[in-house]
């Protein structure tokens, strides 16, 4: 298979964590572009992601549940069946 060359134009920050993102999972940087260009190709889409932050509300809520859980409260016990998870919510 015969190969080409493609120039794009990349910000300098950018090409060096691909690159070591690369590096770090054994792969060349080529492969990745490649792999990325085809899927584009077959597929016609696009997808961008932004990482999730959890809003200050969240690490809040998060923090009590993990306090709770290490106090041992508001905790259900484990239930076998759905008989003994009714019983256990009917008695509530």
């Amino acid at each position: 298979m015969t190969k080409m060359l493609l120039s794009v134009k990349v910000e300098p920050k950018v090409k060096k964590a691909a690159q070591r993102a690369a590096r770090e999972l054994g792969l060349p940087l080529s492969l990745i572009v490649n792999e990325n260009l085809r899927r584009f190709a077959l597929e016609r889409t696009v997808t961008f992601a932004a990482p999730e932050k959890m809003s200050k509300k969240l690490e809040r809520q998060l923090g009590r549940i993990d306090a709770d859980i290490k106090a041992g409260r508001n905790l259900s016990p484990v239930f076998h069946s759905g008989e003994e998870m009714d019983r256990y919510l009917d008695a509530l």
